[in-house]
């Protein structure tokens, strides 16, 4: 990122709810004006609870969360210009959407025609022109929450902060707003802080993905560097799909490792920066596993059985066993000749040194 000062900025956040566990811990995290950032995590991790204390809902028991370099510690959330929307919509059943739309105007005071301009861009934003004098209950689910959008941006925010919104929608809506919430974001220039439990989003959705595990960020980085080149076991197995293979590294030399796994000598890049004789836990990726190369094409080969072929439409899902492990998992195109491997047959299997990485064994 640049060296602009930051929009916002949590600096040694901590967060817990009366003597309970520590729900927040040691959060320092930049968002840079303009960025899309997506705090990504399984339930409970401390996700949404971040995202309450950036909107005033939630204090912060340790620490201090800085917009534009001032504290807003001490500043109710309805004075920090903040846009949310959340799962919910939380729109006014009894009020038509142009009547939702127009209410944080009204709040902040704009004239009635000034308030009616900036409704009717907000409902041309999210492509709902047309539709102010409907009610929520006459809207789709996408509708709702377009609705739930154009709230959020009517008063013109800097900032939005967004709480699992499409959470509620079906597949084919879900991946529809996804691709709307970008293209809005990036027609206004908006910093956007988005929340969600479902990998697929955060990945098409940001510029940067903060990792949290146990109320602490494990990574933070581009979508493509979090897939490619995970630093710890639970960011290569949240994000995407792994295999790890755990074993001991015999020797290191630059930047690739020899790893000793069930009996089989593997090479892989050498992440974690640990010594010979540790123990590890090697990633690969199923779709960088060759199932039948040509012979010494990688610098890894292995004999593995197919123990199961699962067809997903536009690739197969092949589980092996490999290294005593019976859940390896290997993906193939689904193209002309698939079929010459059947559960049960002995494979040779190979991938290269540095499509795989060694990383430190953790709990996860």
């Amino acid at each position: 990122m640049s060296e602009v000062a930051p929009h916002v900025e949590y600096r040694g956040v901590y967060k817990r709810f009366g003597d309970s566990a520590w729900v927040v811990r040691e959060l320092d995290l930049e968002l840079h004006k303009g960025e899309f950032l997506t705090l990504l995590g399984p339930s409970g991790s401390g996700k949404t609870t971040c995202l309450m204390m950036l909107a005033g809902f939630e204090p912060p028991t340790a620490g201090d969360i800085r917009i534009n370099g001032e504290s807003v510690a001490r500043l109710p959330p309805d004075k920090r210009g903040i846009g949310v929307v959340f799962q919910n919509y939380a729109l006014f059943p009894h009020m038509s959407v142009g009547a939702n739309l127009a209410f944080p105007l009204e709040v902040r005071g704009l004239d009635a025609g000034q308030r009616q301009e900036r409704v009717g861009r907000a409902l041309e934003l999210v492509r709902l022109t047309g539709l102010e004098d409907r009610h929520p209950n006459q809207l789709s689910g996408g509708q709702q929450q377009r609705v739930a959008i154009a709230r959020a941006l009517v008063f013109e925010p800097e900032l939005v902060l967004m709480d699992e919104p499409l959470g509620a929608l079906d597949r084919r809506l879900r991946e529809q707003l996804q691709y709307e919430i970008r293209r809005i974001q990036r027609q206004l220039g908006v910093t956007v802080l988005y929340v969600t439990h479902d990998q697929t989003e955060a990945m098409a959705m940001s510029d940067r993905v903060a990792v949290f595990r146990a109320g602490r960020i494990e990574q933070i980085a581009s979508p493509e560097v979090l897939y490619e080149e995970p630093q710890r076991p639970f960011v290569a197995s949240f994000i995407g799909e792994n295999n790890l293979l755990k074993g001991r590294i015999v020797s290191v030399e630059r930047g690739v490792c020899e790893v000793d796994v069930a009996e089989q000598r593997l090479q892989a890049a050498h992440i974690a920066d640990l010594p010979a004789g540790s123990e590890t836990l090697v990633a690969i990726r199923p779709e960088r596993v060759n199932i039948a190369p040509l012979s010494m094409q990688y610098s890894n080969e292995l004999d593995a059985r197919v123990e199961d072929i699962s067809f997903l439409g536009d690739h197969l899902r092949v589980r092996l066993h490999v290294c005593g492990n019976t859940e390896f998992i290997a993906k193939i195109p689904n193209i002309v000749g698939h079929g010459g491997i059947l559960p049960g047959d002995r494979v040779r299997i190979g991938w290269g040194a540095l499509d795989c990485r060694a990383l430190e064994p953790e709990e996860y």
